[in-house]
């Protein structure tokens, strides 16, 4: 099992808007974002949020399944003398985004991207403590809970093919951040991505576990070669498949006002450019507006798989519209 890091794993910076630099950028160092944290703005407390999917007219089937989930503290009172409400809410809220891409079989994939979010959302309403200050300690406990949490839904999405042919094999990618305070918790499975949009700069937080990234990461290929690859789809890490053992990527980071998460299968990001999310993030700041126009990009570009995207601000005062969510 992989441990947390406390910054930023693999970070891909995009150019300005305006540059003439390559849109792969440049892999910085992974201390960058933990400093660039530590400065004296203030704490996000309020969260926007949005997510859509788009089958392609040359999938037949959206494999794709995406989550954004409010995770609140409530108490029902079952009988008071006084006058009041009979359900009550906690300050305290937590924050679950979530992207799968399935794979595999006929409606294989489609099943088994469900099965993970059913998963993942069985074990934060049941298991995870999210409402535990995410000091050093208690993010690297929550860390490990979740990638149990995967690898639990791992060794299920497996049995589950074993019961039925036309599932053999089936898998799913699956990336997931979890907010809470100031702390944004990262999980991350196969070639989905998660970007951090910061300063109008757009850094790449997950690494895409495929044979061909592999390659580049050895040096045994560039980008330029990489991206025409047919091997560039091929992953090495998925939940389910035809065996159990997932490897759980996990990162931690502190956030600030003005941050934008965006996880995204890669139906977006095989058709669009670094620079070109970039410019939609930093022209969009409304996230369903960001996250809207990044699925019409995509499929201008020609949309050849499924486009799934979630696209969250990070502000300081609650917003006044939209998909509101935070410690108002």
């Amino acid at each position: 099992m992989l441990r947390v890091s406390r910054d930023i794993h693999t970070l891909v910076q995009s150019p300005r808007r305006g540059s003439d630099e390559s849109e792969e950028g440049s892999v910085e160092d992974m201390d960058d974002i933990a400093r660039t944290s530590s400065d004296s703005r203030k704490v996000p407390s309020a969260v926007r949020s949005y997510g859509a999917s788009d089958c392609v007219r040359l999938r037949p089937i959206n494999e794709d399944q995406f989550l954004i989930a409010d995770l609140t503290k409530a108490m029902n009172v079952r009988q008071t003398s006084l006058e009041e409400a009979r359900a009550g809410f906690g300050e305290q809220r937590g924050h679950l985004f979530l992207v799968a891409d399935g794979m595999g079989g006929h409606r294989g994939g489609e099943h088994a991207s469900a099965l993970a979010v059913t998963l993942i959302e069985q074990f934060a309403l049941n298991t995870l403590r999210w409402f535990m200050p995410l000091t050093a300690a208690h993010a690297d406990s929550a860390v490990t809970d979740f990638q149990e949490a995967v690898e639990r839904a791992d060794a299920t999405i497996v049995e589950a093919a074993t019961k039925r042919a036309d599932l053999h094999g089936m898998g799913t990618t699956l990336t997931l951040a979890f907010h809470y305070e100031a702390e944004l918790l990262v999980i991350h499975v196969g070639d989905s991505r998660a970007y951090l949009f910061r300063d109008e700069t757009l850094r790449q937080l997950t690494r895409d576990h495929t044979v061909v990234a592999e390659m580049v990461r050895r040096g045994e290929l560039d980008m330029a070669e990489a991206r025409v690859h047919r091997l560039r789809h091929v992953i090495t890490n998925v939940v389910g498949g035809t065996e159990a053992g997932v490897q759980a990527e996990a990162h931690s980071l502190e956030l600030r006002v003005d941050d934008e998460l965006l996880l995204c299968s890669d139906g977006l990001t095989d058709m669009l450019s670094h620079a070109e999310i970039s410019e939609v993030l930093c022209g969009e700041p409304d996230p369903e507006a960001a996250c809207t126009r990044l699925i019409s990009l995509a499929n201008e570009r020609g949309g050849r798989d499924n486009i799934t995207a979630i696209v969250a601000r990070f502000s300081a005062v609650p917003p006044t519209r939209g998909n509101a969510t935070g410690n108002e």
